[in-house]
């Protein structure tokens, strides 16, 4: 399935490759950092930062895009999207920033361009909250964290 969406590219983000799929089954647009050429943002050790991305989307309404991290970045280099996901809703007509934390041992270094996050838009259902006395008997209750392995106590 196909949904076109309207983009707004700012100014800092002019010359950067839009926002695309890496290969044909990807689930997520690979979103780049659009800062100032020939400048660099650094996320020292247990850091984070937001990065622009220099566009703004146009989602119709029922839809949402994630911001999710980047699975290579989390791997080699600790480096992953605080807030994940992080939700831009159909409503927003801002720019998309990323903020990003490094969990690493070492700073980690971003260029205009890097691959940063990557976006995935998703079906929203819309939901209204009855409130009731008591809820149906599950097999489950109320049992919480750790309830389905080791035991975590709060």
């Amino acid at each position: 399935m196909s949904v076109a969406v309207s983009m707004r590219r700012f100014p800092h983000g002019e010359g950067l490759p839009l926002p695309k799929y890496e290969s044909l089954g990807a689930a997520g647009l690979d979103l780049i950092a659009a800062i100032p050429a020939q400048s660099q943002l650094v996320i020292e050790p247990g850091s984070w930062i937001m990065v622009p991305t220099g566009i703004a989307i146009e989602l119709p309404v029922g839809l949402e895009a994630q911001i999710r991290p980047r699975s290579g970045l989390a791997a080699k280099n600790g480096v992953t999207v605080l807030n994940s996901p992080g939700t831009i809703d159909s409503d927003y007509r801002g720019e998309i920033c990323v903020v990003l934390i490094n969990h690493g041992a070492v700073p980690f270094v971003i260029e205009r361009g890097t691959r940063i996050a990557q976006m995935v838009v998703a079906p929203v259902v819309s939901i209204t909250l009855n409130e009731v006395a008591s809820l149906h008997a599950s097999d489950r209750g109320a049992d919480g964290f750790g309830s389905t392995g080791v035991s975590v106590k709060l």
